[in-house]
């Protein structure tokens, strides 16, 4: 792993070097003082991909942020932070304002974009995204050399947090904490019966940050607890035909297969799995395209029984009501339900704005020290988390945690952990692989 974050490290530093001059430039107008808003107005960046591939979950992600400034502006009988008001009271009723980049899923334009909104003058206090866990790891480097507060919502690489720097703050929890379920999962099916340590895995990721560092730990947790992996299978996501890579998966099968994928790959690999018979125990997906607005609507009934790690789903309206009503606003606005990116994203806003609203002043470094106090409760929450409280070293939430939800006649369900599963797991997904 080490070595992989210095590669990252260097093809970083490649890019930031392209960009160092127009830092030096930059520097003398983004001072506390020059980015301290003065108007009846807070302005937040936001830098998400709205073109290309991921443009749908760019969309998603938007979709949550713009109904958490909804409820933030205006107000809402709702047991959330700030919503019992108009705007923030801390800071003389102001209300908050998003200005939006696309990143084009590009680590150097989230970059390039990043310097345009800090010199803009809009007084930007913060800035929140980037999805893709490259993009994110680029964007927030050059956030820590603007000093300007960066706060990830959905991008989950462990090493992410493992930087050192003291501007980023992480709501989610990580792929190491993500891949510990999939394994305590497993178990739980090893218990049941229903799987044998003597049952391959097949770790099938993007060759990118993300899914490599999936993929690292996962390596890690399966030697660890006794599973074994027949088949490690990175592939590019520029790749035309993933035609070789299904050609090995399908023959190591029957077995679990752990899948780390964007949304054009996922659905390209579960149609692949599909004409080719490919015949699995179980797919187990790594959120991201798995849970994408397209996934079900795309596959339909292809996409029955596979399942994915996620951090929200609407029946967890079933034990926590805050989650429908919430879900009932989202509905309102846009005539659909929640996904886990749109909830990670209201999320992700309301922390920062709950912060900004605490914060003494409007400056950049008054907003990053507040946001290292936070300190919000379970209850004030629509995920299904012990509360937010970022570690003060790394700037991740210590009290996220996971679950596992699967598709069951068409829609995403909780199966696990077994204190919020609404349905048990249906086993084995290869039934649903067949010919019809």
């Amino acid at each position: 792993m080490n070595r992989i974050l210095s590669t990252i490290q260097m093809r970083q530093a490649l890019r930031l070097g392209v960009l160092a001059a127009c830092m030096i430039l930059l520097a003398g107008c983004t001072s506390d003082s020059a980015r301290e808003s003065s108007t009846g107005v807070i302005r937040i960046g936001v830098l998400y991909p709205f073109f290309g591939p991921d443009a749908a979950t760019g969309e998603d992600l938007k979709a949550g942020l713009d109904l958490a400034v909804e409820i933030i502006n205006h107000s809402h009988e709702i047991s959330l932070p700030l919503a019992k008001g108009s705007g923030l009271p801390g800071q003389a009723g102001r209300s908050i304002e998003l200005v939006y980049r696309n990143t084009e899923s590009d680590p150097a334009v989230a970059a390039r974009e990043l310097m345009a909104l800090v010199s803009s003058g809009q007084g930007i206090v913060a800035v929140i995204g980037c999805y893709h866990s490259s993009v994110t790891a680029l964007a927030s480097e050059q956030a820590e050399m603007q000093q300007i507060p960066f706060l990830n919502s959905e991008s989950t690489s462990p090493l992410l947090a493992q930087r050192g720097l003291k501007w980023f703050f992480r709501t989610t929890p990580d792929d190491e904490k993500f891949s510990r379920d999939f394994f305590e999962f497993l178990n739980d099916m090893r218990t049941k019966g229903l799987l044998s340590g003597s049952q391959p895995l097949a770790l099938v990721y993007e060759n990118g940050l993300w899914g490599t560092c999936v993929a690292q730990v996962q390596k890690r947790l399966a030697e660890q607890q006794g599973y074994r992996i027949a088949l490690d299978a990175p592939y590019a996501v520029s790749a035309g035909s993933f035609q070789p890579e299904l050609e090995r998966i399908a023959s190591v099968m029957p077995g679990v297969i752990l899948q780390a994928s964007y949304t054009r790959d996922a659905l390209e690999f579960v149609k692949g799995y599909r004409s080719a018979q490919v015949q699995p125990i179980a797919i187990l997906g790594m959120d991201s395209g798995f849970i994408s607005p397209q996934f079900i609507s795309t596959l339909g009934a292809d996409a029955e029984n596979i399942l994915s790690r996620e951090v929200w789903t609407l029946d967890l309206s079933e034990k926590k009501p805050l989650v429908k009503v919430v879900n009932d606003l989202f509905r309102e606005r846009y005539h659909r339900d929640m996904t886990g990116n749109s909830a990670r994203s209201f999320t992700g806003l309301i922390v920062l704005a709950e912060a900004i609203n605490r914060a003494d002043g409007l400056t950049p470094r008054a907003v990053r020290d507040a946001l290292a106090r936070t300190d919000i409760g379970a209850d004030q929450l629509i995920m299904p988390w012990d509360g937010i409280r970022f570690d003060p070293e790394t700037g991740q939430n210590t009290l996220g945690k996971g679950i596992i939800v699967q598709v069951q006649q068409g829609r995403y369900v909780t199966v696990w952990p077994n204190s919020l599963a609404v349905r048990p797991p249906v086993w084995t997904h290869a039934s649903s692989m067949k010919e019809k």
